[in-house]
């Protein structure tokens, strides 16, 4: 049984199962740096978004599959990506749907525990996208790169999420129009069977409490989607 995801720089334990199929998605926001893609991937399936492939071409990470209406790639990368074999699924540019909620549909269909990338920074409608996306899509994951990190929890699930340094903030954000019962442990601010709302979103820039002497905190929720949200660095933003 899978209860604890491992990716570089931060360690998530769930108190429920989670699908053996292991994804990276990458998506055509922020690039991830090279070696915290490398270190991601190991062990696991590589999709590329769209955009996406550009950023797999530069680094030389070759994907399994590339997803898209190819209205943002680079032809060369698209062409890359086919001579080394990678399956393409290829989408009608006139849709209503985003290339990253197709990739989502189809992950889920996978039953797969999903790890997007390349899905931070850069435009902000396209963040807002995918991160509501992402939550509402019912399927295990979590956004990520080296600076930070969304880790989304459902109906009366924890997790405990331990870094590697001090987070520079962490944030709890509802998804879902109410969050209830969110109960949290090892952090400055502590919230105990507290409703957070999408109006009054104010459990922003908390820290870790010191006096715990580790780098790790446990969320709870009794229902709602939540996300919670992990600063590592901000220089480079």
């Amino acid at each position: 049984m899978v209860s604890e995801i491992k990716i570089p720089k931060l360690n998530i334990k769930y108190d429920c199962e989670l699908p053996n199929k292991q994804l990276v998605l990458v998506g055509g926001g922020r690039q991830p740096s090279k070696d915290w893609l490398q270190k991601a991937v190991k062990g696991r399936t590589l999709w590329c978004i769209d955009h996406g492939v550009d950023i797999c071409h530069e680094l030389g990470i070759v994907p399994e599959m590339l997803l898209g209406d190819f209205d943002s790639c680079n032809n060369t990368s698209l062409q890359w990506a086919k001579d080394h074999g990678t399956i393409i699924e290829t989408f009608d540019v006139h849709k209503d749907f985003t290339d990253t909620q197709a990739a989502l549909k189809l992950a889920r269909e996978k039953d797969a525990f999903c790890i997007l990338t390349g899905a931070l920074g850069k435009r902000f409608d396209h963040t807002y996208s995918t991160i509501f996306s992402f939550g509402n899509s019912a399927i295990r994951g979590c956004i990520a790169d080296e600076q930070e990190a969304i880790c989304f929890l459902h109906d009366n699930e924890t997790i405990t999420i331990s870094a590697d340094t001090f987070p520079k903030a962490i944030s709890l954000l509802p998804i879902s129009e109410k969050v209830t019962g969110v109960t949290t442990k090892g952090l400055y601010w502590e919230l105990n069977e507290e409703e957070l709302s999408q109006i009054k979103p104010y459990a922003v820039s908390n820290v870790l409490a010191e006096k715990h002497g580790t780098n790790s905190f446990t969320i709870g929720i009794a229902e709602g989607t939540l996300a919670v949200y992990i600063c590592r660095q901000e220089n480079q933003m």
